[in-house]
């Protein structure tokens, strides 16, 4: 991408020409690609486990049904405190609740809120680097040393405090989670941003006449972006834990809804007759974590050392 930026100011003096021949040299690479991208995934057992797992956690946010059809909030008290077997998978909770079902259904809520936390922190964040970076000056020393003052802050502590001012429900604590993220992405970006605003293709650029807001759009952002991306695929991850610990202190949303730090604060006054109701519900948002690792991993070294 940066050698088509390079040439910007010759592409202007070759006339259309030169679009026609780049473009039919772009299918080839496409294909290898995704050839080299495929082989990158089976030759790494753990990250193709890691794919799937993420794949099956999504599909249960979306589609719940396709993996169990019974309710999550409907209860047999005759069934109450069943072991983990094959009609109940993960056994059945202090009501007689499926625990499998309501995990599954849990997915949604966890999963929604981790994208609204990931998603404010990265656009707050992005932003408020992105402008530090390419505007500079005082513009960049005042932003940051706002980041300084959130970096010194803990961000569970810092969570707490802002759901405490803004209330309980799931979107709520989907908020303040991504606040809480906020300083690292803006610390990512306005790094990005610095590097690449001073690479040969932007000032080339620059020197051709282009805008600001041009450079901003077609220079800088997309080749800034990779980092940014990467962080909030490894901030995903940390946002689950951090959404699960607050609905584990009662901050999520209001019972009988299935969070999973819901499910596992509900469990821990069984542990001693009943250790399914906090450890299978931990066991998935574990194995979620995990998979977010493994494939932010992937993505921010060895597939840059592959290609």
């Amino acid at each position: 991408m940066s050698q088509s930026l390079v040439d910007d100011p010759i592409e202007s003096a070759l006339g259309p020409a030169r679009p026609v021949t780049a473009g039919t040299g772009r299918e080839p690479g496409r294909r290898v690609d995704v050839r080299r991208l495929l082989r990158f995934v089976v030759r790494r057992p753990g990250l193709l486990l890691s794919l799937v797992v993420l794949v099956l956690v999504v599909l249960a946010s979306l589609r719940p049904d396709l993996f169990t059809s019974q309710d999550p909030l409907k209860g047999v008290p005759s069934q109450n405190f069943r072991g983990p077997s094959g009609s109940h998978w993960f056994g059945t909770d202090e009501l007689g609740r499926d625990v499998f079902s309501r995990v599954v259904h849990g997915a949604q809520l966890s999963l929604k809120a981790t994208l609204i936390a990931v998603l404010v922190a990265f656009v707050v964040g992005g932003l408020l680097g992105v402008v530090a970076g390419f505007v500079g000056r005082w513009v960049d020393d005042v932003l940051m040393r706002c980041v300084d003052v959130l970096l010194s802050i803990p961000a569970l502590f810092l969570s707490l405090a802002l759901v405490t001012a803004l209330g309980y429900g799931t979107v709520k604590v989907a908020v303040v989670v991504g606040i809480a993220s906020v300083a690292a992405f803006a610390r990512v970006a306005r790094s990005e941003v610095l590097r690449v605003r001073q690479a040969v293709f932007v000032e080339a650029a620059r020197a051709s006449g282009a805008r600001w807001y041009s450079v901003l759009g077609r220079h800088v952002l997309p080749n800034a972006a990779g980092p940014v991306i990467v962080l909030a695929t490894l901030d995903f991850g940390s946002s689950i834990l951090a959404v699960s610990a607050l609905s584990f202190l009662g901050y999520g949303a209001p019972p009988p809804a299935p969070e999973w730090g819901t499910l596992i604060s509900d469990g821990r006054n069984y542990l001693a007759n009943a250790w399914w109701l906090t450890a299978l519900p931990g066991l998935a948002i574990a194995a979620t974590v995990l998979a977010t690792n493994r494939v932010a991993r992937a993505l921010d070294g060895e597939w840059s050392r592959q290609r």
